[in-house]
């Protein structure tokens, strides 16, 4: 059973619902979920906020923060997170932001490395959301680091939902 067909198996016995914020994937994530039949069940939306306009208008991350960190950080991915299940109503969140490649890396964030944000919330829309982060570095060309971003992506969902 892949991952995506487990997380889809928990979240409807919980009856939640997940929402993905991607930057560096453009939607493969919220297309691998969708992928399934049925994911209406529990797949809510995704929103694609590949520029940082997107990421404060759609998501509501200030661009002071962007500015300050970066479009690939731990605070941009964190507040994705957040600001992702502030504007669905989800249980279950995923933020990606990273340098896929091929350019656009630096030495601080070299090509492959890809910031996470998780974010959880128990109880309906003013409930309060805990947000989990973690930064990951993938080797490989772009579509590579897409790829093994979505696997990754999706089995911490697994776990995350797994301890609820």
């Amino acid at each position: 059973m892949s991952s995506c067909t487990a997380l889809a198996d928990l979240l409807r016995q919980q009856q939640w619902k997940l929402v993905t914020a991607e930057s560096c994937t453009g939607g493969l994530i919220a297309a691998t979920c969708t992928d399934l039949a049925g994911s209406s069940d529990w797949f809510e939306r995704g929103f694609v906020t590949y520029s940082n306009a997107a990421k404060t208008e759609s998501l509501g991350v200030p661009a002071e923060l962007i500015e300050r960190h970066g479009a690939v950080s731990e605070a941009v991915a964190r507040a994705m997170a957040e600001g992702a299940l502030r504007h669905a109503p989800a249980q279950l969140s995923v933020a990606v932001t990273g340098v896929a490649g091929p350019g656009g890396g630096s030495a601080a964030k070299p090509v492959g490395t890809v910031w996470f944000g998780f974010g959880q919330r128990r109880g309906g829309p003013g409930a309060p959301i805990a947000v989990h982060s973690e930064m990951r570095h993938f080797e490989g060309d772009r579509a590579a680091v897409r790829a093994a971003t979505v696997a990754h992506a999706l089995q911490r969902l697994l776990d995350l939902a797994g301890q609820a």
